[in-house]
């Protein structure tokens, strides 16, 4: 192990720094004691070792004082609770997630050298803090919308709202935040909009939407079409298949994914940009003897190639066990109670992106266990933080 003192460590860090070089400090001038990059920087170590708010990045900061101080420029010593809190709630939430931006870049770029994958799945769904309310100041419960990069594990963008219902405003904005060009977007129904195909589109990707019953004649359309041809098992059509079962924890499933061409007289095809294949995923769950059946409708830009539609169908529900559920299990983000506005979104980026970071490791260990080790070990925090080998 690389001991502390490292020029190699330094450099790392200071590559770390440099990603907030150009952040205005939005506090004021007076008795300013501390760099904002080391109070911003010192924020990402501290949630990455486990700390959930204001308060445990302090206490933490002060327990590593001197590591800090070898690390990063803090002529007035380790900033107190209250530098952290408010360095949090001045930050604009876009300017703040923007500096993240070239990190990310070189983030993803290293993921995709390593996984070999050059059309990247990206799913786009949206996660509430059910206890960010305030309703005696009339805030309701932070709602992000959060675009993953399933195959690297890294969180590219999010924008945050208080309501779920406004979800359909947030994706368009969500996509202006970063390059999606190559990519395979992947949504929920609720984001399966004419204007967000085409802004997909004209971002020179592809996209897989889910549908339900709010398309109305869409759903009622493509079902109705689907339907028609499992009657005699998709023999009048250009069909291909692909199963997969899987057994764990007492229960077995069976996912059945068929892809077919778009008929040209389907009700609606004009207003979808892109538009060019119909699927569909049926889930068989058996669990202690009892079968549940699911039957899911998808549109999608691209064309025939059944293992990438199911790739990407699964991949975007994969969303919800590497992103969502670390989360809620590891960093307990659905018990925080930060209730500031700024503060939360900064928090709920900062939970993210230290995510990301700890989903880099490629050492085999979960989420949970690198989060552990950074508390226990300073090699092992600082060389997560700056990517190198462990």
């Amino acid at each position: 192990m690389v001991g502390m003192g490292s020029e190699e460590f330094r450099i790392g860090v200071d590559e770390v720094i440099a990603h907030f070089d150009k952040l205005e400090d939005p506090r004021s001038t007076i008795n300013l004691r501390h760099p904002l990059v080391s109070v911003i920087v010192i924020a990402i170590m501290a949630v990455m070792a486990g700390a959930s708010g204001p308060t445990s990045i302090a206490e933490w900061a002060v327990l590593k004082e001197e590591l800090l101080l070898k690390l990063l420029l803090l002529p007035n010593g380790i900033p107190r609770k209250d530098v952290f809190r408010r360095v949090l709630m001045v930050l604009n939430p876009t300017t703040f997630q923007a500096c993240f931006l070239a990190w990310l870049q070189s983030l993803r770029g290293k993921a995709a050298t390593a996984t070999g994958i050059t059309q990247p799945v990206m799913a786009i769904d949206g996660k509430t803090l059910r206890r960010s309310h305030d309703r005696a100041h009339g805030l309701g419960a932070l709602h992000s919308v959060t675009l993953w990069a399933s195959e690297f594990g890294l969180t590219l963008a999010q924008v945050a709202i208080e309501e779920k219902s406004n979800e359909i405003t947030a994706i368009p904005e969500l996509l202006k935040l970063i390059d999606i060009k190559g990519a395979i977007i992947t949504i929920d129904a609720m984001g399966t909009q004419t204007a967000i195909a085409r802004q997909i589109i004209d971002g020179e990707a592809d996209y897989v939407l889910a549908l339900k019953g709010n398309q109305g004649s869409l759903y009622e359309a493509a079902s109705q079409y689907v339907d028609k041809q499992m009657q005699n098992d998709f023999a009048d059509v250009n069909v291909r298949r692909h199963t997969t079962t899987e057994t764990s924890h007492g229960r077995e499933e069976t996912r059945t994914y068929v892809q077919m061409s778009v008929p040209k007289d389907l009700t609606g095809i004009s207003r979808w940009a892109g538009l060019k294949t119909i699927g569909i995923a049926i889930v068989i769950c058996t669990r202690s003897g009892k079968e549940t059946v699911d039957i899911r409708y998808f549109i999608s830009s691209l064309g025939i190639g059944i293992h990438r539609f199911a790739n990407a169908v699964r991949s975007h529900w994969g969303i919800e066990n590497s992103c969502h559920w670390c989360l809620d299990v590891t960093y307990r983000e659905d018990e925080s109670r930060i209730r500031e506005k700024h503060l939360r979104e900064n928090f709920a980026w900062l939970n993210r992106f230290t995510l990301s970071l700890l989903k880099q490791n490629g050492n085999g260990k979960s989420v949970a266990m690198n989060r552990r080790r950074c508390g226990w070990n300073d090699d092992v925090l600082v060389q997560i933080l700056t990517g190198q080998t462990t």
